[in-house]
């Protein structure tokens, strides 16, 4: 876990900055909206996540525009994107990319190494809970260092580099769960979720014409770095930091002062959750026209960060305590 630098750079004018990141971030909203009919919370907690220098994992059913929303994202951040199919046969060499043998004119023989699409600026890795544990894993290395290590050698992936998974519900047939580890690397797990009659009835309306909507690009891949930086130099007030520290402490069941967490929890998050907080909801007060978070952020964002790093008790599952309710007694000793 490395430190963070947070200092503002000699005679930067945070709020002039600011305002013209609100500006293109607002645009980049419009632009997805026109593609992604409804399910604004999801597009916004994924721009939270870019904007915070993460990753982010989608979970729900297939047939939800998870995939489009990624693509779209591609498109109008201005990143290159490639999307991996994960299955149960891939390998970590189709992500990765692998060394091959080749023999030039002269009859002398090297090995080349040709890389996978892990060399993105946006990768999507779709139906990441399909493929075995291994090729999970070789993720690993890619989201925390921002390279890869191929037969000794490194190799830098390009900057900014962002993972955007997607995930069938676990009870589905053909999943495999994501280690603990993995998930820890998410900053947000976002779940998607069926749209209320209205968005159905728009969105059948609006695709099954025969004309197509299409996303234009709002930012540069520079736009997103000095954005994701400014996010970094936003200052957060003392009230917000207690409320990380008390959020993530609290979800630890050998922490914890809240005897219904002690005894439904089995594990909570470490302190990379209360960084992913901190981050996001900057970027949150960025994306909603602030110059700085507030406990309500805070407690917005809590079910997204805390979610996948919390496991329960097996007698609290067999008594039908689910995830999220842990997460409301936690908001509420916030309250």
């Amino acid at each position: 876990m490395t430190a963070m630098n947070t200092s503002l750079p000699a005679g930067k004018n945070i709020e002039a900055d600011a305002e013209k990141a609100i500006g293109k971030l607002t645009e980049a909203q419009n632009e997805i909206g026109r593609v992604i009919i409804g399910q604004r919370n999801v597009v916004d907690l994924s721009l939270i996540s870019i904007l915070s220098g993460g990753h982010a994992l989608l979970v729900g059913v297939p047939g939800l525009a998870k995939s489009l929303l990624v693509e779209t994202l591609g498109t109008v951040l201005g990143l290159s994107e490639k999307r991996v199919q994960f299955t149960p046969d891939l390998m970590p060499a189709d992500i990765l990319g692998a060394e091959v043998l080749e023999q030039s004119e002269s009859g002398k023989r090297a090995f080349r190494f040709i890389k996978g699409p892990v060399f993105s600026q946006l990768l999507m890795a779709d139906e990441i809970n399909r493929a075995s544990p291994r090729t999970q894993s070789a993720l690993l290395q890619a989201m925390q260092e921002k390279y890869v290590t191929i037969a000794g050698a490194k190799h830098v992936l390009p900057k900014p580099f962002h993972v955007l998974a997607t995930q069938n519900p676990i009870e589905q047939e053909g999943t495999y769960p994501l280690p603990e580890a993995q998930l820890d690397r998410f900053l947000l797990q976002i779940d998607v979720n069926f749209p209320t009659l209205d968005t159905e009835r728009s969105i059948l309306l609006a695709t099954t014409g025969a004309a197509t909507t299409k996303a234009a690009k709002a930012f540069t891949s520079k736009d997103l770095i000095a954005m994701q930086t400014l996010v970094r130099n936003l200052p957060v007030g003392e009230k917000v930091v207690d409320a990380i520290l008390a959020l993530t402490r609290n979800a630890r069941p050998d922490q914890t002062e809240l005897g219904g967490v002690r005894e439904a929890v089995s594990w909570g998050p470490g302190p990379r959750a209360g960084q992913a907080l901190m981050l996001a909801t900057r970027a949150k007060a960025l994306l909603d026209g602030r110059l700085s978070p507030s406990v309500d952020d805070v407690l917005d964002l809590a079910g997204p960060v805390l979610r996948h790093r919390m496991a329960l008790t097996f007698a609290a599952r067999a008594s039908g305590t689910k995830i999220d309710h842990v997460i409301d007694q936690l908001k509420d000793s916030l309250r």
